[in-house]
């Protein structure tokens, strides 16, 4: 798929561009955006729709409530890029503001998700998206392994391009399945099974693959330690994944009783009504010397329960990759967070 930015404005100026964006924002207990940094990677995309003329339409979701509004999104980027908020997807209300759109303008319309069809990866609903719009952008890099009507159904109606963040990433990302040597990749999660495939590829051409967060309590639980009431997936991590020698798992763990009470432990330690709530310093510290020595570093996922705030660990960790001059390659919105609220 080409790149938006390899065509020339002259063929979009007046063009009426359909981009889906990545804007799934966090927001805080007021209902505000809460941080900035994917709707800063998505400008560059806009901007050069906006130099060229082109009359962009734009389509994203917002949280897991379909009743959620992109309304704070917009106020966000009103503050950054010019756009004005339509509270409406495919109706007449949207269609009329597209109408009276002039080139250069920018229109945000309502959650996608809104319209139960986006999930189900409805034709329809593609069909209707696409119908806003002469050509269509995907810009939505940390939603493309869904499979909704947005990302995957309307390119069967509208030529297609990716968006100059989605090239990027697909670009950073190609550049870590085969790292310099020696790598280390830092792979979290909460759900072993999604997990699986990546960490047996990275466990074949990474010197060293360290597991963390709650999919460490699957490998530790497939060693034979105990987890106490922890979280794990349904499916468990295979022999030939845990006896890897290049796989890292924790040497300690922080737990937390049922009186919230926290402490460390080694994983031997742990009791039933022990909850693994984060790594241990320990596991910090036999992690220091690969990320010193590394050349190159992949990390994606907190080390802990970071929406419980168990957040110190994944700090850590922050603190001795920001020292380091390892190529780094971060994902994952936890993640991101987490750097930004350690101050590195």
């Amino acid at each position: 798929m080409k790149c938006i930015d390899e065509l020339p404005a002259s063929e979009l100026k007046g063009k009426r561009v359909l981009v889906r964006a990545g804007l799934d924002l966090p927001l805080d207990v007021n209902g505000d955006v809460a941080d900035v940094f994917r709707l800063q990677k998505a400008l560059a995309t806009l901007q050069y729709l906006k130099d060229a003329g082109a009359r962009i339409i734009i389509i994203c979701k917002i949280g897991r409530d379909p009743d959620e509004s992109n309304e704070p999104i917009a106020e966000a980027m009103k503050q950054r890029f010019p756009v004005f908020f339509v509270p409406d997807i495919t109706g007449m209300v949207a269609r009329d503001a597209i109408g009276a759109m002039k080139d250069g303008e920018s229109i945000l319309l309502e959650n996608l998700q809104r319209d139960p069809r986006e999930i189900a990866g409805d034709d329809s609903f593609a069909r209707e998206l696409a119908s806003l719009a002469e050509m269509y952008v995907n810009d939505g890099f940390p939603s493309a392994h869904r499979a909704s009507a947005s990302m995957i159904g309307i390119p069967k109606f509208l030529p297609s391009y990716a968006g100059i963040q989605f090239r990027d990433e697909v670009r950073e990302l190609s550049a870590a399945l085969h790292p310099p040597h020696p790598s280390l990749a830092i792979i979290g999660g909460a759900k072993f099974e999604t997990k699986d495939p990546i960490i047996r590829q990275f466990l074949d051409v990474y010197d060293h693959v360290c597991v963390v967060g709650a999919i460490a309590n699957d490998v530790l639980k497939a060693k034979g330690f105990p987890i106490g009431r922890s979280r794990i997936s349904e499916h468990a991590p295979g022999a030939e994944v845990c006896a890897h020698p290049h796989l890292l798992s924790p040497v300690d763990v922080t737990v937390e009783r049922s009186d919230k009470q926290a402490r460390v432990k080694r994983p031997f330690e742990v009791e039933s009504d022990d909850k693994i709530v984060d790594i241990g310093p320990d596991s910090v510290a036999e992690l220091a010397p690969h990320i010193v020595a590394a050349k190159f570093i992949l990390w994606n996922g907190p080390t802990g329960l970071y929406e419980e705030g168990y957040s110190s660990w994944t700090h850590a960790i922050a603190e001795l990759i920001a020292k380091s001059d390892a190529q780094k390659v971060i994902g994952g919105g936890d993640t991101i967070a987490a750097i930004q609220e350690s101050g590195v």
